[in-house]
């Protein structure tokens, strides 16, 4: 009998990672990324792999992290899109909150609207604050509205107080559907929540992605199939669940965030399995940085996200991330200042090492320069250590330094940039680094981490077995989750317990069908309830978990905590000041039995250094020990400078720290 084999691959802005578990054994793949076509790069992993020993005949799971929506909001390059909303509300997309970008910026540009106005609809119709109709929907306009929208390829329709009363939007989707051949996104599917700004942008950027979407997950669900994997296509969204293909391709704006979730679900479970509990993620790509904090063994999520310009209300896991990666662009500004980033040689023509026609030096160009990243050892062959020299050249003229001096500039400016922020996702919203541990991933994150955490006084970094890869892992082991939620404004006295555990069963009862079409037997199965409270007055609201049962004494509870946890954000809490319900929450979740990471039994290497060769420290050149990864049994210990090279990262380890090898086969490095 073939072995089970679980696959994931994830898809960044320079690699495409690919992972296969089977039977405790772990295979790791990069290839280039395609940008023009992600889902080639995709196939190209699954191919080189399959060379390498991985049997895609045999995979029983297949999840997928992917950057298609993200690219498309940043580019702006999605489909043609009209919007058809409440008569007098056709520039809500443009008014927005009114929230400058720049307080004293009399010049400053909101970010332009996703429906340009003359692809904005008004249809005559009105509910009040409860659902309540004070005027029907005119059927007749929208039939005119169809009548003009012959070219596009989808439609977003957004009413005032939907949440309440969704019959309105569901009639208008019926008369689109019967007239046009376009897909048609409702604010009551995609975001039921108050905020009419927020939930009419969230919509209309699930319109405009949902073409996009569709066209790429059926190349790739078609190209998985030829390779011979029969197990179903899962997405990762961005709240860090799994869903179907055929969800993501209808909530599309659910994806947004998909790469980044996977690593903090991974690193969030690595961690765990080591007892750190509370974390720091770090994961360091080709093109960017993305931090995030985890707290008790649980990512954070959050409605507060920006994804580009555009602020996005979905649930997301707490992702910050800047424009910082081994492939970000050293130059100089017009005030002679040394700037890395955010323009990044991407996969091609890449950094000048890979030598495919670079010519701008890089934070990977860097490294390799200060002898960090082995020149003989590339990625694809030898680097051109010339060529390098010469790119980094051009920058240290401008700057009137040393080609080396500037090798570790660019360095020490890509530090500063991911040191605040790292502090952004800790010291900025009340956490203390040195309570906190850093976990570093991503091909370029171990290279940076250990400095970094000595910067920030954390006093430990956890580079998992698999760091180079730990997105496409973390796909593995994360859990299916189905999101639901409603507005339902409500103050705390006239609040119906009743009626709100109705509420909750309803969703409960979609989200068990849900699961159990996809297989999960009841026994894992898991319902989470949650509630958003606020003071009465309040402009903000806080997450509060619900018991399992909505009664008197269950309120009463759901009170305690919201006073709890105002005092922990905010420094008080005013008990005897009345509450109100704003939305109410439920995440559906079929629990995934985590692979065995534990690894094969058998012959291992020397644990002694493969080479020393000189590595430049601050500017003092040292001669390192330079280990391999896989050489390093559990219990091995070092003191630092010492490189350790893998087949998908480097980690560079600092004067003065030391290494150890855990059970599982993790470094830790004291800082």
């Amino acid at each position: 009998m073939a072995p089970d084999t679980r696959i994931g691959v994830d898809v960044g802005g320079t690699f495409t990672d690919v992972v296969a578990v089977s039977e405790g054994s772990i295979r790791t793949h990069k290839t280039p990324s395609t940008p023009d076509a992600p889902e080639r790069g995709v196939l190209d992993g699954l191919d080189e792999s399959q060379a390498a020993g991985l049997d895609p005949e045999t995979a029983s799971f297949f999840a997928h992290g992917t950057t298609v929506a993200t690219n498309a909001v940043l580019e702006r390059s999605w489909a043609e899109t009209a919007l058809v909303t409440t008569e007098g509300f056709r520039d809500a997309l443009e008014i927005g909150r009114q929230t400058r970008p720049d307080l004293y910026d009399l010049h400053a540009e909101t970010p332009a609207p996703v429906v340009e106005r003359d692809r904005r609809y008004e249809v005559p119709e009105r509910l009040d604050g409860r659902g309540n109709v004070i005027e029907p929907l005119d059927e007749e306009a929208v039939r005119r509205i169809a009548a003009e929208l012959g070219d596009v390829e989808s439609v977003a329709v957004s009413f005032l107080f939907s949440f309440e009363n969704a019959a309105h939007e569901r009639r208008v989707r019926e008369l689109l559907e019967s007239e046009l051949d376009c897909s048609v996104s409702l604010s009551s599917d995609v975001l039921p929540e108050m905020r009419e700004y927020e939930r009419t942008l969230a919509t209309t950027i699930n319109a405009a992605l949902k073409p996009v979407m569709d066209r790429y997950v059926g190349r790739l669900a078609d190209g998985i199939e030829s390779a011979g994997v029969p197990a179903d296509l899962r997405i990762m969204q961005s709240n860090g669940g799994l869903v179907t293909a055929t969800e993501a391709r209808e909530r599309p704006v659910n994806t947004l965030l998909s790469g980044p979730a996977a690593g903090v679900q991974g690193a969030a479970y690595v961690a765990g399995e080591t007892e750190m509990d509370d974390i720091v993620t770090m994961d360091m790509g080709g093109t960017s940085c993305d931090v995030s904090l985890v707290r008790d063994d649980d990512p954070v999520i959050s409605t507060e996200q920006t994804v580009g310009e555009y602020p996005v209300s979905v649930p997301m896991v707490d992702v910050h991330t800047i424009g910082a990666g081994g492939g970000s662009i050293a130059w100089v500004d017009a005030g002679d200042v040394l700037r890395v980033g955010p323009q990044s040689a991407g996969a091609d023509p890449g950094p000048i090492c890979y030598g495919r026609g670079g010519t701008e030096p890089t934070v990977t160009d860097a490294h390799v320069l200060l002898g960090r990243i082995d020149a003989d050892r590339f990625f694809e062959g030898s680097a051109d250590v010339d060529a390098v020299r010469a790119g980094v050249e051009r920058v240290a003229d401008d700057l009137g330094m040393g080609v080396e001096e500037a090798a570790q500039g660019i360095l020490d400016v890509a530090n500063a940039s991911m040191e605040r922020a790292l502090r952004v996702v800790s010291v900025e919203r009340g956490h203390d680094p040195r309570e906190f541990g850093l976990v570093a991933y991503g091909g370029a994150g171990p290279l940076h981490a250990p400095r970094l955490a000595a910067e920030l006084d954390v006093p430990r970094v956890l580079i998992p077995r698999s760091a180079g890869v730990l997105s496409a892992l973390g796909l593995l082991i994360s859990d299916v989750g189905y999101e639901y939620s409603t507005t339902r404004v409500r103050s705390w006295d006239e609040l119906d317990a009743e009626t709100l555990e109705s509420t909750f069963a309803e969703f409960e009862t979609e989200g068990r069908e849900r699961l159990d079409a996809e297989g999960f037997p009841e026994e894992r199965m898991r319902f989470e309830r949650v509630l958003d409270v606020r003071y009465d007055g309040q402009p903000f609201d806080l997450r509060v978990p619900a018991p399992g049962e909505v009664d008197a004494d269950a309120l009463a509870v759901v009170a305690d905590r919201f006073h709890e946890r105002h005092e922990r954000r905010y420094g008080h809490a005013s008990p005897d000041e009345p509450l109100e319900l704003v939305t109410v929450r439920l995440r559906a979740r079929g629990v995934v039995d985590p692979p065995s990471l534990e690894r094969e039994a058998g012959a291992r290497g020397d644990a002694t250094p493969r080479e020393t060769r000189p590595v430049t420290f601050d500017g003092v050149d040292r001669e390192t020990p330079v280990y391999r990864r896989d050489t390093l049994d559990p219990g091995t210990e070092f003191d630092g400078p010492v490189v350790v090279e893998s087949a998908e990262s480097t980690t560079v380890v600092h004067p003065g720290q030391r290494v150890r090898v855990d059970d599982l086969e993790n470094m830790v490095i004291e800082t």
